[in-house]
Order: C-alpha cells, then structure tokens, then sequence
C-alpha cells in the first residue's frame, strides 16, 4: 500500500508560480512511476505530467509544455511539480498518482492517490 500526500497549493496571479509537493510512503518510492494529474469543476480528471523511475523520463501534457517541470527525490520519496507562467485555465484540484506498474497518462493506469491541492490562479 502507497499513501501520497500533496501539498503547496493556493491562490496566485497569473503569471505567477506555485510549487507542489507529494510525499510518498508504504512502499519502494524509486520503484514507482509517479503522475500529476487535475480536476477543473465540472470536468473530467486529466493527465498533467508523468515521471520515471530514475527521472530521466518525462512526460508532459501539451498544455503545460515548457512551464510545468516534474522532478522526483528517491531519497526523501518526493515527487515535485514546479509550475510557472500559470494561467486562470490551469486552475484545478491537483492530484499525486503512483503505480509500480507503467509510464502512463490514463488514470486507470493508477493504483494510488493523493487526496489533492487546489490550484486557483487568478486573472
């Protein structure tokens, strides 16, 4: 079993910046791909940013491409989103994903969830 916990989310301008946080435990944290996903009201949860194991691959929606960067520390099992250039569009809950299985954007793919961070960026 996995418990993530998220945390770094708040209110910003946009153009601004946040930087979230997602710390792992109950398991081999270097052994799990690891996901940042979101959730708009009233829309569906969609894929953010995924990353290996080592952290050499990435993966990242066209939508964030170029501002948002994943990052991961095996040794303090902690996944990192820094997000940059925030628009009002980017404005969610933002959830922590992990699965010892595959480098995925479908949500089906994970086994483990954060409870999430909202992220508002104003206009």
């Amino acid at each position: 079993q996995v418990q993530l916990v998220e945390s770094g989310g708040g209110l910003v301008q946009a153009g601004g910046s946040l930087r979230l946080s997602c710390i792992a435990s109950g398991s081999t944290f270097s052994r799990l791909f690891m996901a940042w996903f979101r959730q708009a009201p009233g829309r569906e949860r969609e894929f953010v940013t995924a990353i290996g194991w080592s952290g050499i691959l990435r993966d990242y929606a066209n939508s964030v491409k170029g501002r948002f960067t994943i990052s991961r520390d095996n040794a303090k099992n902690t996944v990192t989103l820094q997000m940059n250039s925030l628009k009002p569009e980017d404005t969610a809950v933002y959830y922590c994903a992990a699965n010892p299985i595959s480098y995925a954007r479908a949500t089906g793919e994970y086994n483990y969830w954060g409870q999430g961070t909202q992220v508002t960026v104003s206009s």
